[in-house]
């Protein structure tokens, strides 16, 4: 028996591939779209930057369209024109533990304001980005940049010294001020960081400290960070050594007024033995930093003195054993090399 024959009709087969096409088109626009919608989205570009913070890819982060700012705009975008890039590196990068788009809206210029929701150091915050189409890829891909940079200034005022640790990273402030500045006891300087992230200072020596605090930096602009510093146990005991060597040096004097010492006496009668002094009570150092050092302030303390004499009126000889009462305050400045400059006074 001979097989069926097959009736082909041509306009039904072009009919059948052109409605597969335009099938397929239409999946690939659907597909574009929703891309564009996700992915290539201006929600989806801050996404990723977010990504790249959360992972303490600094690089990564610097490396997306909009976010490096050329040392000669820092001004016009309203951060300090002298502001170090010192931080912008992964070792030191701290980003969100946390993100939840909150929000994507668009004006009539096509720029897009689009909020997160970021956790920081523990904090919820949030924190809009700034966003503006910049062309696109392949012809039908989205692509965008940052109208505004997320990148932001921290102020750091370290208070009685210079040196700080953020993040890990210790710092000198005066590493960036003029080769013919002066040193001083406070000092400033700025430095460009990425946000949304958190930064937590401190100082930590053996004579200086200031408590750790965190700064989460979640908008673009300014903030000025003030260290505290302040002089630790050990720097005080090290004072208090030095001053009460300096009086049981000036005990060794045998005279009635211990030549740069802050204590001595008056006895009208005849001397007729040396004089024997010695420190009851040392003045108790405390230390108060003002705008040039660390100052002890006036300090009362006590010394004895023991000594022979002979009354001009009557010729007798008796042993005069006394406490005179004294103060005395002090001027310390820390050494480059660590040792202690005090200043009596």
């Amino acid at each position: 028996m001979a097989p069926p024959s097959r009736v082909t009709n041509p306009t039904a087969a072009v009919l059948i591939w052109l409605a597969i096409a335009l099938l397929l088109v239409a999946a690939l626009l659907a597909a574009i779209g929703a891309l564009n919608r996700s992915i290539y989205s201006a929600a989806g570009f801050v996404e990723q930057y977010l990504s790249a913070i959360e992972d303490g890819d600094a690089n990564a982060a610097l490396a997306m369209p909009g976010v490096r700012i050329a040392p000669e705009d820092l001004a016009s975008a309203g951060l300090p024109p002298k502001s170090a890039d010192t931080l912008l590196r992964d070792s030191v990068l701290r980003g969100p533990s946390a993100v939840e788009l909150v929000s994507d809206t668009n004006d009539d210029d096509g720029h897009h304001s689009v909020t997160y929701k970021v956790t920081v150091g523990g904090v919820s915050k949030s924190m809009t980005f700034d966003v503006q189409r910049d062309g696109s890829w392949a012809g039908v891909f989205h692509t965008w940049r940052f109208a505004t940079s997320p990148i932001a200034a921290l102020t750091v005022t370290v208070l009685h010294d210079n040196t700080f640790t953020v993040n890990g990273l210790t710092l000198d402030a005066r590493a960036h001020a003029a080769p013919d500045a002066e040193p001083t006891f406070n000092n400033s300087a700025d430095y460009l960081v990425l946000a949304p992230a958190v930064y937590e200072f401190s100082r930590s020596s053996l004579q200086l400290e200031a408590p750790a605090q965190s700064i989460p930096v979640t908008k673009v602009g300014t903030q000025d960070v003030t260290i505290d510093v302040q002089p630790t146990k050990t720097f005080i005991a090290e004072v208090q050594t030095e001053i009460n060597g300096f009086l049981d040096q000036c005990a060794t004097q045998k005279v009635l007024q211990p030549t740069g010492c802050p204590f001595g006496t008056v006895i009208d009668d005849r001397v007729i033995s040396e004089p024997v002094w010695s420190i009851v009570s040392y003045p108790d150092v405390t230390l108060v930093p003002d705008d040039t050092a660390f100052q002890m302030p006036s300090t009362p303390g006590v010394a004895h003195i023991s000594v022979g004499v002979q009354s001009l009126y009557d010729g007798e000889e008796s042993t005069v054993e006394r406490d005179e009462g004294y103060s005395m305050g002090a001027t310390v400045v820390i050494g480059p090399d660590g040792n202690l400059n005090i200043q009596l006074h």
